[in-house]
């Protein structure tokens, strides 16, 4: 059975996504792999110090350099670990029973990819260890994750909620009709209220294709509730968010259409940057 990666660092996010993940998987009954990646160092290049020290004292330094860096490392890796046995925790205390954590020596978008193709669903806090105070700054791996995967990825804020409904933002596209599939198929987000979204580009089209993507889910048991929007696509996305007190947010990635820039451009990452609540982004 595909499972749950739940990415686990440290930053202020942790908890979001192990709560995140404990709701998926409670919804889902798949099971969780509670994942931290010990990234590597960054590569030495002008830090190199061995064309300013003296020849008589640079074995002697580089030597305790080299011991500090696998001091570093071994504290870094059983701090990982202690967040891992904290997560599992959460999740037995939440009546889990199929739970694993791993600890890997690489980057996190290498880890994830290593595992792809045992992923449901991948969840990463929406900024990383570093930002603890600032929510304005995203990971770094977030916009290289989700052009490199195929599995849907959960993007979450400090703070998970249990969400009661879901807005998908539609836009007639080969991708987000996938996107529909995905939520039918993937049974995570039934039961929720689905407020289907899309922005009018005045093709003469949109409606048609707006009612019959609601039939599908309302022929699948979502109570559906299908809104043509007007204007710039953030604008009316975000005012749509914040006046129907939307929950959770999906959207489908590579759009053939002026939405592609929407999708994976800089009006993604203002989103991301600007929304509270989690977003999920399916392949």
């Amino acid at each position: 059975m595909k499972k749950i990666f739940a990415c686990i660092d440290g930053s202020c996010m942790t908890d979001a996504v192990t709560e995140a993940a404990i709701w998926i998987s409670k919804r889902s009954s798949h099971p969780i792999n509670f994942l931290h990646a010990l990234e590597p160092p960054l590569p030495q290049g002008s830090d190199d110090l061995t064309a300013i020290i003296g020849l008589g004292s640079q074995t002697s330094l580089l030597e305790q350099l080299a011991k500090l860096e696998q001091e570093r490392n071994k504290v870094a890796s059983q701090h990982g670990q202690l967040l891992l046995d904290e997560a599992m925790k959460k999740a037995e205390h939440a009546g889990l029973s199929e739970i694993e954590q791993q600890q890997l020596s690489m980057s996190l978008v290498d880890a994830l990819l290593e595992h792809e193709d045992n992923a449901r669903v991948m969840i990463i806090g929406r900024s990383g260890k570093g930002h603890y105070d600032d929510f304005k700054v995203l990971g770094s791996h977030i916009e290289t994750l989700i052009r490199q995967v195929h599995t849907p990825v959960a993007i979450v804020p400090p703070q998970f909620h249990e969400p009661t409904n879901f807005m998908l933002a539609y836009d007639g596209s080969e991708s987000t009709d996938k996107a529909i599939t995905q939520i039918i198929k993937g049974g995570i987000l039934s039961g929720l209220d689905c407020h289907l979204v899309m922005v009018d580009k005045q093709d003469g089209h949109c409606q048609d294709k707006l009612d019959t993507a609601s039939a599908r889910l309302a022929e699948n048991g979502f109570n559906v509730r299908a809104r043509m929007l007007d204007g710039d696509v953030y604008q009316a996305l975000w005012r749509y968010k914040s006046d129907h007190a939307v929950d959770l947010m999906v959207m489908g990635a590579f759009g053939h259409s002026k939405w592609r820039q929407f999708f994976l451009g800089s009006t993604t990452l203002k989103m991301l940057e600007d929304s509270r609540i989690p977003l999920v982004v399916l392949r």
